[in-house]
């Protein structure tokens, strides 16, 4: 059986190969399909907008579809950016400007030299949807803490400021298999990975 992953993102198709290769004979993506479409991430959750992008793409492809739904929450911030994390600084989406808000919104609390918890964790919801509407979820954190200083290049978005409790360094220093050990996407798909039948 094929799947579709309803995402575009190679880092993340890269990581859902990794972890599912054995459920499934091959994980497309949106493009091998010659399809181009901006979905909509209207939901008030991971979870919702998970399975937004799956249902979405299952309907249209008639293949079972994956939908992942992920970002970072930052206690000091009350959980921002969380589910806007990938358009934290506005469109179009931008990795750099991303953490350079995030940055400034925690300076601007410590600013009077207020101690501030830095404390963090990547969520990741994961949604595997298929043609008839059912679907299995599968959900997964990972805690560390943000940090001034970029560190490492590889992994994107959020992970050279996040110090991960686990590894002692940035994700964006970790290799992918460092990563996916512990990685709040790797758990999401294990999780999921139990509930597949």
């Amino acid at each position: 059986m094929k799947a579709v992953l309803a995402s575009n993102n190679k880092h993340k198709l890269i990581e859902i190969k990794a972890m599912l290769s054995g459920k499934f004979e091959d994980i497309l993506t949106l493009k091998d399909l010659g399809i181009e479409i901006e979905i909509e991430e209207n939901g008030a959750t991971f979870e919702e907008n998970a399975y937004i992008k799956a249902s979405t793409i299952a309907k249209m492809t008639g293949m079972p579809a994956i939908g992942d739904d992920s970002g970072i929450c930052v206690l000091a911030l009350n959980g921002e950016p969380n589910i806007y994390s990938a358009r934290y600084a506005g469109e179009p989406c931008n990795d750099r400007n991303n953490n350079q808000k995030l940055l400034s919104k925690l300076h601007a609390l410590e600013s009077d030299g207020k101690s501030v918890d830095r404390t963090a964790y990547f969520q990741s919801v994961v949604v595997l949807c298929y043609p008839d509407g059912s679907y299995v979820s599968g959900s997964g954190r990972t805690y560390g803490k943000i940090i001034d200083e970029y560190r490492g290049s590889n992994g994107f978005g959020y992970d050279p400021l996040f110090l991960s409790d686990e590894l002692g360094k940035t994700f964006g220093e970790a290799v992918m298999e460092e990563k996916n050990t512990i990685s709040h996407r790797s758990r999401a798909l294990k999780d999921l990975l139990e509930k597949i039948v």
